[in-house]
């Protein structure tokens, strides 16, 4: 299919000097659709779903032997297409991927995880989650591509960084690359004396600063070739710099063109990173199906298989929205991270104004109202920003979980956050009110006219009728209470409650009359 990536297509995007292959029994044309990162504690867990490629941090040789030995008593299906690792030169570990048929992929040993992760991950999103045909994006729409076609055009090597100087995608190299560019692609920091004479010779600032391409100039003594190098900066807005596009000089010298072609390449970058930005992850749609915000049908099972979570067994929702106005999506990171403490394998996203965190494998909600309580106050304390929250816990199984985020919404509709975390259980009465109410609001023909000619009255006399009403209502029709709280005589009150039973033509001491008003007032 159109956007879907193989084995293949994948490693070619990375470069050879962070993964090498070392062997593949079933081919490297299978199709990847999932990355997962796993350490040796995660090795030594029961059988789960399995992502089609997985990246092992921090584990010994013997590790992955013992791993592959499990894997071969699993179902093909239940085993990942590929594994990368820093310790595949070993005889016992290609012997594993052959018995199992798992692709064995080397890793350099100075390669950052979190950085072969982040873009992994960014190969996969960016030809999965758009097809050719969702308008979201151009065809222009891969950085890898660009990459490509700039080192084409400018017969250079083509790396693109983003603001914090890490890559997000680069061409092919040849023998001509020097070490600067096989250390930025590593994750790595280049020679601090070269660094060091980029910042005095303002390079970065300018970079920052400026539209211009700027030539850099080979340094000889350092083993570092000449560069052609351009900022990033947003395209409409502030000037924000978003990144930079380096083309660094083969054993060619670089087309006359060149400097037109960053400048080019520039903008739409600018357009790209933006959109890539703004735009939701393969896996945070996955988890936005699961909670029923994408609408259509959806495969359970398949989406289970492919966020690494099982497919039976109850769990939970929570729900938060904020206290007040603030962009509550700058918080999701801090609360990813506290549901990732409580259940590794929690998945947390944002919707609309609302942050939503499902929790397989729970079988009650006591401990998840806890873990939301304190994680609200820590969020507080930490930041000052207060949020409310709505659990729906324990949901009999993963079908349920849109249900449960809609009983969640419910629960933040109709609720301020008095009550900083609740449930459905422990404020129906709010929501249901809440919900009636709307319901009326939404409907002219079920508000009554009346209360509109009551208030016209005091607008006319410069009275207080309304108020008098909604406080005689409040004390259950006990006048001395109510005219201790208005802080008039009882008389005064009683003559107002005649006169507010004659303005509305009702009587008052009927129980549906008193009902109805009650309601109408609250519009």
């Amino acid at each position: 299919m159109a956007n879907t990536v193989s084995l293949r297509s994948l490693l070619t995007s990375l470069h050879s000097a962070v993964v090498e292959l070392v062997v593949a029994p079933a081919g490297i044309d299978m199709t990847v659709e999932s990355v997962a990162l796993l350490d040796a504690d995660d090795l030594r867990l029961p059988p789960g779903a399995s992502a089609d490629l997985t990246l092992l941090v921090g584990v010994t040789e013997a590790d992955v032997v013992r791993w592959f030995d499990d894997l071969a008593l699993r179902a093909a299906t239940d085993r990942p297409r590929a594994v990368l690792t820093k310790v595949a030169d070993s005889t016992a570990l290609t012997h594993g991927a052959r018995e199992t048929g798992i692709a064995l992929v080397a890793v350099h040993r100075q390669t950052r995880w979190e950085l072969l992760l982040s873009m992994t991950r960014g190969v996969l999103d960016q030809v999965r989650t758009h097809s050719p045909d969702d308008g979201t994006f151009g065809a222009d729409t891969d950085l890898y591509e660009l990459a490509q076609t700039v080192a084409s055009l400018t017969k250079g090597m083509v790396s693109i960084e983003d603001e914090r100087s890490h890559v997000l995608a680069y061409s092919a190299s040849d023998d001509a690359a020097d070490e600067l560019r096989t250390l930025s692609i590593l994750g790595r920091e280049g020679p601090a004396d070269y660094l060091r004479r980029l910042h005095e010779r303002g390079v970065f600032d300018r970079l920052r600063r400026t539209d211009d391409v700027i030539d850099v100039p080979a340094d000889h003594q350092l083993g570092i070739r000449r560069r052609l190098a351009v900022g990033i900066r947003r395209i409409s807005g502030s000037p924000t710099t978003l990144g930079t596009i380096w083309v660094q000089e083969g054993a060619s010298p670089l087309a006359d063109e060149a400097d037109g072609v960053l400048r080019g390449a520039s903008a739409v970058a600018a357009r790209l990173i933006t959109r890539i930005a703004n735009a939701p992850t393969n896996e945070t749609l996955q988890i936005q199906r699961l909670l029923g915000a994408r609408g259509g049908g959806v495969d359970v099972p398949s989406l289970a298989s492919a966020l690494s979570i099982p497919a039976t067994g109850s769990s939970a929702v929570v729900g938060f929205a904020a206290c007040g106005e603030f962009d509550i999506g700058a918080l999701a990171p801090a609360i990813r991270l506290h549901a990732s403490a409580f259940r590794r394998d929690s998945l947390v996203t944002t919707i609309g104004e609302r942050i939503y965190a499902l929790f397989p494998g729970v079988a009650s909600g006591t401990g998840i109202s806890g873990w939301t309580a304190d994680a609200v106050g820590r969020i507080e304390r930490r930041t000052s920003l207060a949020l409310r929250a709505a659990v729906a816990a324990p949901i009999a199984d993963l079908e349920a979980v849109a249900v449960a985020r809609f009983e969640v919404d419910r629960v933040l509709d109709g609720t301020t956050g008095e009550v900083r975390v609740t449930t459905l259980e422990e404020s129906r009465t709010s929501v249901l009110l809440g919900e009636i109410l709307e319901l009326i609001g939404n409907h002219e023909q079920l508000r009554d006219p009346r209360i509109a000619e009551l208030d016209r009255y005091d607008a006319s006399n410069d009275s207080r009728m309304r108020e008098s009403l909604e406080t005689y209502l409040a004390c259950f029709g006990d006048v001395r209470s109510a005219a201790d709280r208005l802080h008039v005589h009882p008389n005064t009150l009683r003559y107002r409650i005649r006169r507010v039973e004659q303005i509305l033509d009702l009587d008052l001491t009927d129980s549906d009359a008193r009902l109805l008003v009650e309601i109408q007032l609250r519009m």
